[in-house]
């Protein structure tokens, strides 16, 4: 079984990297945007003309969701354009795409988990980017799996763990967010939900959501992060309001996970609970 995954040194990209000499029936092949331009499709075609594989995960994206302001075309370019031409090529070459979309795709107006039924309503241009890549892909590509996820974080990347853990170094108090309210999800457990998928050999495409169970605010995750760190530094909790974005973050945006648990026999363990 041939697994192309685009994006390859992304967080994503990496932490599949190191899960791979786990899987030894898969043979895995790792693309950056230099050999795998999801916004050529000619690129595309060439790559997947030479790796022949049965199934892409794209873990390429545009996810500078403050940037994405300013940065429209270079958004749309990847985000939307870019799901767009895999899953062109895709349907040519009879593979099925994993595609990683996202908790923005919502407006965080509710206050139970959203379902992947529930209305979309981006707040923000890389919000509606990845909303619009996932309706080129349903419109294109039958043989789909599209994996919402959130506050996605490892020791790959920029993310949240690594902000913190870098910002505690150089003071001694820190503010941070405490009325937006989402799950953190670790890299390598997505990586791994994706494998868990690809393994099945079920055939249920469509969307799913998936992050780590529970919930917290920016905050909370912040306190737990140098909990586990043994990080000593004075934590404020500060709202929204006081720490303007150009982009607006959902206020709330935990998603439910029964449909994968459902189809898929995942068992996904708690924020709390997974590595940092």
């Amino acid at each position: 079984m041939v697994v192309l995954v685009t994006g390859a040194f992304g967080q994503l990209g990496q932490a599949l990297q190191a899960l791979a000499p786990q899987y030894s029936e898969i043979e895995f092949y790792f693309a950056g945007s230099a050999e795998a331009d999801v916004t050529s499709k000619e690129s595309l075609d060439a790559i997947f003309s030479k790796v022949q594989p049965q199934f892409c995960i794209n873990a390429s994206a545009y996810t500078a969701v403050d940037k994405a302001e300013s940065e429209q075309d270079k958004a749309y370019a990847v985000n939307v354009t870019g799901a767009k031409n895999l899953a062109e090529v895709c349907n040519g070459h009879g593979t099925v795409l994993l595609h990683v979309s996202t908790d923005f795709v919502f407006d965080g107006s509710k206050d139970s988990p959203y379902t992947e039924e529930d209305t979309t309503n981006p707040q923000g241009v890389y919000g509606a980017t990845k909303r619009d890549g996932e309706i080129e892909i349903q419109n294109i590509l039958k043989e789909h799996y599209i994996i919402r996820t959130s506050w996605v974080y490892s020791e790959y990347g920029n993310n949240f763990l690594k902000t913190m853990l870098r910002l505690a170094a150089e003071r001694d108090t820190l503010s941070v967010v405490n009325d937006q309210t989402g799950t953190p999800t670790n890299a390598n457990d997505l990586a791994q939900a994706l494998l868990h998928i690809i393994k099945s050999g079920k055939q249920a495409y469509g969307i799913y959501n998936y992050s780590a169970q529970g919930q917290c605010t920016w905050y909370g995750f912040a306190k737990k992060i140098f909990e586990v760190h043994n990080v000593t530094i004075t934590l404020l909790p500060i709202p929204t309001t006081a720490y303007p974005t150009p982009a607006k973050r959902p206020q709330y945006s935990v998603l439910s996970k029964q449909k994968i648990e459902r189809v898929f026999g995942l068992s996904i363990k708690n924020w709390e609970d997974a590595a940092m």
